[in-house]
């Protein structure tokens, strides 16, 4: 996998000495599994996000302090989102009582400065994996009149509709004809499962799998059925143990 997509990483520290310790990690962790990054870095979240709002500079993974003076990192991740609202998110602090907060924030991962070294560059490692994953690939529908491209991260999931196949995305729904063992084996993904006869999920958007549905990162939840729940729950598993 390594090397197709160009990762670009922002480090934002009040201190410059946890700003190089951390780019440090960061260049040693991707470096390793030969994937390709550009990194910016900050002293003062100001600059990260005037760099973000005011001149379009993009990020896929911003590691970022809590604790810093004027704004903190929770605030700061609230208005980046909403510029950025993929964004990965590591919180590096030694304040570990925002770290349900963080949570709520939809933050990739949170890492104690008291346990840098054992869990930074797994953490790097993990984000930086998962964004390769989903870029790249496209579903292509081509029609008399029309051609319409969708990248297979924005999929959310796939079902019947009558002759159609209707794949649900963050663009909205779009319909093919043509069965879903048709589309399902033009995907050609390892992401992307039965859960039904009737709906394909792509494993990036599950959350978890609870009560006999699959919770998606959206709040949409699908029914999985009962003779595919051990099944899918195992190509889950082997899906992630793969690729982070």
């Amino acid at each position: 996998m390594g090397g197709t997509v160009l990762v670009k990483i922002a480090i934002c520290d009040d201190e410059e000495k946890a700003v190089s310790l951390h780019e440090q990690a960061v260049r040693e962790s991707l470096h390793s599994c030969g994937i390709a990054y550009e990194i910016e870095t900050y002293t003062q979240s100001r600059n990260l996000l005037y760099d973000i709002m005011d001149d379009g500079f993009f990020y896929d993974l911003i590691l970022l302090d809590i604790e810093m003076p004027g704004m903190d990192g929770m605030e700061i991740v609230r208005r980046v989102k909403e510029f950025l609202p993929k964004v990965k998110i590591i919180f590096v602090t030694s304040h570990t009582e925002y770290a349900i907060d963080a949570f709520e924030l939809a933050v990739f991962r949170y890492v104690p400065k008291s346990d840098l070294d054992a869990r930074l560059a797994a953490a790097v490692t993990d984000a930086a994996k998962l964004i390769e994953l989903e870029e790249g690939q496209e579903y292509t529908i081509r029609t008399l009149s029309r051609l319409e491209k969708i990248p297979y991260r924005d999929i959310f999931y796939i079902e019947r509709d009558g002759k159609n196949a209707s794949i649900v995305s963050a663009g909205g729904i779009s319909k093919v004809r043509k069965s879903l063992q048709q589309v399902f084996e033009e995907l050609n993904a390892p992401e992307f499962i039965f859960i039904d006869r009737g709906c394909i999920v792509n494993i990036i958007h599950v959350m978890k799998i609870s009560g006999g549905m699959a919770v998606l990162k959206n709040g949409e939840q699908l029914p999985v059925s009962r003779s595919h729940l051990q099944d899918v729950k195992r190509q889950i598993n082997q899906f992630w143990g793969a690729h982070i």
